[in-house]
């Protein structure tokens, strides 16, 4: 019995290492720093790096990156050696010979050869909102654009749209949470490093409108504040604005005249006789 279960696990365990390990996860790019997360804890797993440059169908190792146990590695050199510096990047991991699904890194942050977006949501529909001023347009005209990818949150992007500027992705069910890449194309042909994934709350119609009745009410409150706070100085503080907007009063310059000073002459000195008695007369009336 003993012999029977040890044969049924090294026929477990020669099945189990017959199958390639699993590909890595969270593959980033910051400040040309590439890091990722390994998808489980199984040992003797080595990741390699590769990288593929503009334009290129080919995929070569980073030497400094081949068969590590380590989860990052400096990739600064490939953007200086690529083409306006558009470079790809993926990762994989091996074990025993056998390889991993290779699996892309994006970048967190913008840069000339990775599209920097944003996201508008409304019911139904989100708004991929993109730059045509970049180098690729300059250099290639029409034949450069984006290739956007979306999808469910927590489920691969498979959804995929070419466009030379900002995108619009209708049909979107309210209510869920949709995510978006975008990454150059060139001739319909991918290049640089895309966007790490960015997402967005599809809001419902019913929200929307509760919103706009808030923002509507609090216009209403502030016209009728500011009507009040009118009527109040118009009435009661109309005398005081009066005074203040009159103008000062100006006599006009023809109706000025000088003043002149009428000098006044001395009162001479008159000899005078003294008045020594008065005599009162009674008039007759005949």
């Amino acid at each position: 019995m003993q012999k029977t279960l040890l044969l049924i696990c090294q026929l477990i365990a020669l099945v189990v290492s017959d199958d390639p390990p699993a590909p890595p996860q969270d593959i980033r790019v910051d400040n040309w720093v590439l890091t990722w997360t390994p998808s489980s804890t199984e040992r003797n797993v080595t990741y390699t790096v590769q990288y593929s440059q503009f334009d290129a169908n080919k995929w070569l190792n980073v030497k400094s990156c081949v068969h590590t146990s380590l989860n990052s590695c400096d990739v600064s050199f490939t953007k200086l050696e690529a083409l306006y510096g558009c470079v790809r990047i993926r990762v994989l991991a091996e074990r025993n010979g056998l390889r991993s699904k290779p699996v892309e890194a994006c970048n967190r942050q913008g840069d000339s050869c990775t599209p920097n977006l944003s996201l508008t949501a409304r019911p139904g529909y989100l708004a991929v909102h993109l730059s045509r001023d970049h180098i690729l347009a300059k250099e290639n005209g029409d034949h450069a654009g984006y290739r956007v990818c979306y999808g469910k949150e927590q489920q691969s992007l498979k959804d995929c749209k070419d466009s030379p500027s900002t995108l619009t992705i209708h049909d979107l069910e309210e209510g869920q949470r949709c995510c978006v890449q975008a990454q150059y194309t060139n001739f319909n042909k991918r290049v640089g490093l895309p966007s790490c994934t960015k997402c967005e709350d599809i809001p419902n119609a019913g929200a929307t409108n509760t919103e706009r009745g808030i923002i509507a009410g609090v216009v209403v409150s502030f016209t009728v504040l500011v009507l009040i706070i009118l009527a109040y100085v118009l009435i009661f503080q109309r005398q005081r604005i009066k005074r203040f907007l009159q103008p000062p009063v100006q006599m006009p310059a023809n109706l000025l005249c000088s003043i002149h000073h009428i000098p006044l002459s001395p009162i001479s000195d008159e000899e005078c006789d003294p008045i020594s008695e008065i005599v009162l007369t009674e008039v007759r009336k005949d």
